[in-house]
């Protein structure tokens, strides 16, 4: 897979390349940018999304590779998505190829650098098969050539983060000593214990229901009223913009909320739930919209223009709002036969000596995109305090920034040079000793 280099390797082992790109390879999108010792990282300003994908667009006849959708494409109508990271695992590496290049190598990258003169943090999901792992060994040193890498499970990095339950927050490089992470991501859910920022990898759990499965759902129900079969764009952003999670005591009366009722049952639909959306016609209307439900418009004549107004398509959501992200905690509403979120976090739990379930506990933190629906946190501590004993301190918080928290985490630890010279393999080290050193080195079982 990996070409021959005759570029002479010149970093040593003491010797870090001035700059260090932090790159969260994430299945739904990228979350990258620069940072050095010098410098507090700015996650508003440093961390960039990419989109992880090649796009086609059946409209504009036009591919898009990586950062080139959010940059360049205005219609985000029937597009086809190829995505290189499956189930997590990075299973194209000539589409990731491609991607990186347009997006860190090519001459209108906002994150362009010489591979040779930079440092990489590159995350991996957590248990990663090793023919995976040498793949991206492979193409880091031997294909883009960076002078020095370190390649860490994704949830790792959290532990350098702020935590929401402790002021002040630990120094940059200085690992929270237990964590909980439940990450939300596109594929899947996974909750890894973190103790000094080492995952507990017995204790990783896996929920096989993400921000995908939760969108595919939506795009089924939504099918029913309104043509959306090819609009995966589209549904995502009606999900990210009306859904909400249910308490654990009102999702029944939440659904007899938006329940209209019939010639013997007069009553109407709950219009703080029910909401009218606004498609988007990339014309007028570059990006859909939430509003009120108006019960009395005729949606025909508004998509005509026949009612005085602008022509809108419109698409009238009720309990797909609440019920979708319920997948979260009944996969069995899908037949899914696993345990919901917080049965499967017991389920982690229960694996660690019991002197530990209380740390790890009260110290859960929530990430991933996937996790920003209101009411989720809420929702995932009210229910774990009904299946543990009430002796134990319960505690959930969410990351400031749920998204880029991962690539925070890799900033902070890029912050103490001395603890990123210990962690990273050099691409000199890697053509000594071979694949299968670096990735005993990167599990931490053989030392310099």
């Amino acid at each position: 897979m990996a070409r021959k280099s005759s570029h002479k390797p010149t970093t040593t082992t003491n010797k870090l390349a001035p700059r260090t790109l932090i790159l969260d390879n994430g299945a739904h999108t990228i979350k990258a940018g620069f940072t050095s010792s010098a410098t507090e990282p700015d996650v508003n300003n440093d961390c960039h999304i990419i989109a992880n994908c090649i796009a086609r667009s059946w409209r504009d006849k036009r591919t898009y590779v990586g950062s080139e959708l959010l940059d360049e494409c205005w219609d985000f109508g029937e597009l086809a998505f190829r995505r290189p990271v499956e189930r997590g695992f990075v299973v194209n590496w000539e589409g990731e190829k491609a991607v990186w290049e347009r997006s860190f190598v090519g001459q209108r990258s906002r994150l362009q650098c010489d591979p040779h003169e930079t440092n990489l943090i590159l995350t991996e999901a957590p248990n990663a098969p090793a023919a995976l792992q040498r793949n991206a060994d492979e193409m880091v040193f031997e294909e883009f050539e960076f002078a020095t890498y370190y390649r860490t499970p994704s949830p790792s990095l959290n532990a350098y983060t702020p935590s929401p339950f402790l002021s002040p927050s630990p120094a940059p490089g200085v690992p929270l000593e237990c964590v909980l992470v439940i990450d939300v991501g596109h594929s899947h859910t996974t909750i890894t214990p973190l103790y000094n920022g080492r995952p507990i990898n017995p204790a990783c759990r896996r929920l096989e229901i993400g921000g995908k499965t939760l969108t595919n759902h939506l795009k089924d129900l939504l099918s029913r009223k309104v043509e959306v079969k090819n609009e995966d764009w589209i549904v995502q952003e009606i999900k990210e913009d009306v859904c909400f999670v249910s308490g654990s005591s009102s999702f029944a009366s939440d659904l007899e909320r938006v329940w209209k009722g019939g010639l013997k049952d007069p009553r109407a639909v709950d219009t703080s739930i029910v909401v009218d959306y606004v498609l988007p016609d990339y014309e007028t209307v570059k990006r859909g919209f939430a509003r009120p439900h108006n019960p009395n418009v005729s949606r025909k004549e508004q998509a005509l223009g026949l009612d005085g107004g602008p022509r809108e398509h419109i698409v009238t959501i009720g309990n797909e709002r609440f019920t979708v992200p319920e997948l979260l905690f009944t996969p069995s509403d899908i037949g899914m036969q696993q345990d919901g979120l917080p049965g499967t976090i017991l389920q982690s739990l229960h694996t660690l000596p019991e002197g530990l379930r209380q740390p790890f506990l009260a110290n859960v933190l929530v990430v991933g995109g996937s996790s920003k629906f209101p009411g989720f946190v809420e929702r995932l501590e009210a229910e774990l305090r009904m299946l543990v004993s009430d002796e134990f301190v319960v505690r959930v918080g969410q990351a400031m920034d749920p998204v880029k928290n991962v690539w925070l985490g890799g900033a902070r630890l890029a912050q103490d040079e001395g603890l990123l010279k210990e962690r990273v393999v050099t691409r000199q080290e890697h053509l000594e000793h071979g694949d299968v050193w670096t990735r005993r080195r990167f599990a931490g079982k053989v030392d310099r």
